[in-house]
């Protein structure tokens, strides 16, 4: 009867490791064939052999095949690239300030990352007439990364200091105060509006390798901060008592944990413009997938943010042929019901 008792768990968690590695390959599948759709699909559709010779094949005599190494090299090459990181690094932060917040609703917005981005934008196009995405992506990112610490600064002081529900109220007030600061001086200048405009609709056309490598190179940082901070996750989750009398530096690990979503959402907001709902919903499907193991919802997340908005993008590109309407566009159509139905089920269990 003991042995019967001890091989039980045993071969349960085996079970469920097993279809966790099975489930984070499947969703590495699904990425690579969306990511080989998207070379081919847009406002002029190309087959596989077409796509093969776009990418391998240099600009020579062949008219033809030189426009087709153009477009897949220099238009969706960067636009899937961009996709792909920015999902993964929107995912990751979305299950990251689910887990530091202990707020199920939580989302990137919620440090005041996208107004901080959206309002550095509107004032060096205020202050310094920079009218390229090129020139004021940079901006964006420190006015996001600024909003992150600022945000944290409000929520380390006073009696609530560290606290989650302190940390959402000041990213709370300080996300209604520049969403007004941005308004404000978008209306008063007609170039800062038209800026904020086509940047605020969410897009990850447009942006080539030059801006890529560089926000990559932030977002990767921010993911191995992220990863060092897997287990200390599942140990805040139990309370922050428990998790002190386990060994955990709080302060330390919520710190390491808040730059590393700065990092990840801003450095994505910036090149790509903000992108809601993506983080929520991503981690609440991964949550369902995996279970509340951050060491395994994360990269799940990860790879289902990176699914998600290649998704959205290539959508974007069919429904209204040969224009196009914005990942972020798309994105929010899906991610309203989602966020409406998710409020639906908790009423529902809480009756």
């Amino acid at each position: 009867m003991s042995t019967t008792v001890g091989i039980r768990p045993s071969s349960a968690a085996t079970g469920a490791h097993r279809r966790r590695v099975v489930g984070l390959g499947a969703l590495a599948v699904v990425l690579l064939v969306a990511g080989a759709v998207s070379l081919a699909v847009g406002a002029r559709a190309l087959s596989p052999a077409e796509v093969w010779h776009g990418l391998f094949t240099p600009p020579g005599s062949d008219q033809r095949l030189t426009e087709i190494t153009l477009i897949v090299q220099t238009v969706r090459v960067p636009r899937t690239v961009l996709a792909i990181v920015a999902g993964v690094a929107l995912g990751v932060s979305g299950a990251l300030i689910q887990g530091y917040t202990r707020n199920p609703i939580a989302d990137t917005g919620l440090l005041g990352v996208n107004s901080g981005a959206s309002f550095a934008v509107v004032m060096v196009i205020l202050l310094f007439g920079l009218s390229n995405p090129y020139q004021y992506v940079w901006f964006a990112f420190l006015g996001a990364a600024v909003a992150g610490v600022v945000v944290f600064g409000l929520a380390s002081i006073g009696r609530g200091a560290g606290n989650p529900l302190t940390l959402a109220l000041a990213g709370q007030g300080v996300t209604v105060f520049l969403a007004a600061m941005t308004t404000a001086v978008a209306l008063s200048d007609k170039a800062s509006l038209n800026a904020l405009r086509f940047w605020n609709a969410g897009s990850v056309a447009g942006v080539g390798f030059d801006i890529i490598w560089p926000v990559v190179a932030f977002i990767v940082a921010g993911l191995v901060l992220a990863l060092t901070t897997l287990p200390a996750i599942n140990l805040l989750n139990l309370g922050d008592d428990a998790a002190r009398a386990l060994g955990v530096n709080i302060t330390l690990s919520r710190t390491v944990g808040i730059v590393a979503i700065t990092l990840l959402a801003g450095a994505t907001t910036a090149a790509c413009g903000p992108i809601a709902f993506l983080g929520l919903m991503v981690a609440h499907v991964a949550r369902y997938l995996t279970g509340p193991d951050y060491r395994w919802l994360v990269p799940c997340a990860g790879l289902l943010g990176a699914v998600v908005l290649l998704g959205c993008d290539i959508v974007g590109r069919v429904v209204t042929r040969p224009g196009e309407l914005q990942a972020g566009v798309v994105l929010a159509l899906v991610g309203a019901p989602f966020f409406a139905a998710l409020v639906w089920r908790g009423k529902f269990k809480t009756v």
